[in-house]
């Protein structure tokens, strides 16, 4: 932990930059060199009195038993530093230190906190304000270092443009313990299942058509497809930065499809970092983020960490029961020819059980993570600035950018969560059928009609 205190004076140094579920995120605009290039994580609170792990609370006893392998996890009793330890001892080895940073916590005042709620409310969307607030119970943020700019890029050099991606699952699930009904797992996306459930809940304005699949495919034109369906509807997957400002996507509640006036203002803030014709900064863009993808091979190793998901919630939730050495509830609910696979789960040893479930919750840190790649163009003389930069060559404009990538939103998920996981599957897997059933009752219908007519 930092010596320094972040006071209430301190405050107005640091301006919104988004938030997700768990999270806001501040960059910092002033002018002290220990906060130069750093972004804060600050925790907030639920208005509603939704339950979440106590965060002043290190491990529960069972997560103890569950991460005892992680020794710097079970000294602190504190879970905001036991989250920052999970990304550098347990994140970092899998992920590659080169491509994640742990960060530091730095200690504020209640003062600095009630000040931050005040100055970033007008730049929150209205679904987070409602939903929730900066908690100010705190005693620590977290400091890390702001990946859409490089240090000596911005601050002396030329332009730097960062996308932020949620790549989201990767893969298809195979596991034996998918039931039946569940059957649409094995062929359908996760992410497009998902999609069907938020339009129902009105959480989203429109379907997105990424496959995360295409992202993952390692074939530069699928990889580019998924890049194009990502900025034709962003919502919160998919956002842009230039010198660290937001140019492109939603700033914490998500942005629905990309207009002809959106498309243009984004062309004409790419017009200092690609230098293409009028009109095609954009496609030049994205063939450079296409081709890094690819080139960089990081998501290779983000979909081996997502595989360690073997035997999906259906399979896992029965280890978790294991664990917690409590009555099976998902048991309790299945018929009894359907019991067959899910009582080989409840005759494995404690070890398995453990592996199992551990590895579940590995899987569900990567699959909800972003992924932040920067760049800047090289000029004559740039030198390369350190082991986490490469470069890649834009054949359209002829030229070489310098990039690096970064994990972001590793977070350590909590163990009682495998319910809400169990729940949230069941929910969009039912969705997802009972839509794919109404379209296709529809399109009988209307074929039905058609060959009516057709007959008189």
């Amino acid at each position: 932990m930092e010596k320094v205190i972040l006071d209430q004076k301190d405050a107005v140094d640091w301006v919104y930059r988004g938030e997700g579920a768990a999270n806001l995120v501040l960059a910092y605009t002033g002018s002290s060199p220990a906060f130069m290039g750093k972004v804060m994580r600050i925790q907030k609170s639920q208005r509603k009195g939704k339950s979440r792990v106590h965060e002043n609370e290190g491990l529960t006893a069972h997560e103890r038993l569950l991460w005892r392998e992680y020794k710097e996890l079970m000294v602190w009793p504190n879970r905001e530093i036991v989250q920052q330890l999970y990304v550098k001892h347990v994140m970092s080895p899998l992920l590659g230190p080169q491509h994640v940073d742990a960060g530091m916590r730095v200690h504020v005042t209640k003062e600095f906190l009630l000040s931050v709620e005040k100055n970033v409310t007008c730049r929150r969307p209205a679904c987070r304000i409602d939903s929730s607030q900066v908690d100010v119970n705190r005693d620590s943020v977290l400091i890390i270092s702001d990946h859409s700019v490089f240090m000596n890029g911005t601050l002396k050099g030329g332009p730097c443009i960062t996308v932020e991606i949620k790549p989201k699952c990767g893969f298809l699930p195979i596991s034996k313990f998918i039931s039946e009904e569940n059957a649409v797992k094995r062929t359908t996306t996760r992410f497009k299942m998902h999609q069907e459930l938020k339009l129902h809940n009105q959480e989203i304005s429109e379907y997105s058509e990424y496959n995360p699949l295409d992202l993952f495919s390692g074939s530069l034109d699928r990889i580019c497809k998924a890049i194009e369906a990502l900025y034709a509807t962003p919502q919160n997957n998919f956002r842009v930065f230039l010198n660290g400002s937001i140019v492109f996507g939603g700033l914490g509640g998500g942005a629905g499809s990309t207009t002809v006036l959106v498309g243009e203002a984004f062309e004409d803030a790419l017009k200092d970092v690609i230098k293409a014709g009028d009109g095609l900064c954009k496609t030049s863009f994205i063939q450079l983020v296409a081709e890094t993808v690819y080139a960089s091979g990081v998501l290779g190793q983000l979909l081996e960490v997502q595989k360690l998901d073997a035997y999906d919630i259906e399979g896992a939730i029965h280890a978790y029961y294991n664990i917690i050495s409590q009555p099976c509830m998902v048991c309790r609910e299945l018929s009894k020819d359907k019991l067959s696979n899910s009582h080989t789960l409840h005759s494995i040893t404690e070890d398995e059980s453990l592996k199992i479930v551990k590895d579940y919750l590995l899987a569900a840190t990567v699959k909800d993570c972003s992924l932040m790649i920067s760049f800047r163009p090289m000029e004559d003389g740039n030198v390369l600035s350190g082991p986490s930069h490469s470069t890649v060559y834009l054949g359209s404009t002829k030229q070489v950018f310098e990039y690096k990538v970064f994990f972001i939103d590793l977070d350590l998920k909590p163990l009682k969560k495998m319910e809400d996981y169990y729940k949230l599957d069941k929910k969009i897997a039912n969705c997802y059928c009972q839509m794919a059933k109404t379209e296709h009752k529809a399109d009988k219908a209307a074929r039905r009609d058609a060959y009516e007519k057709v007959l008189t």
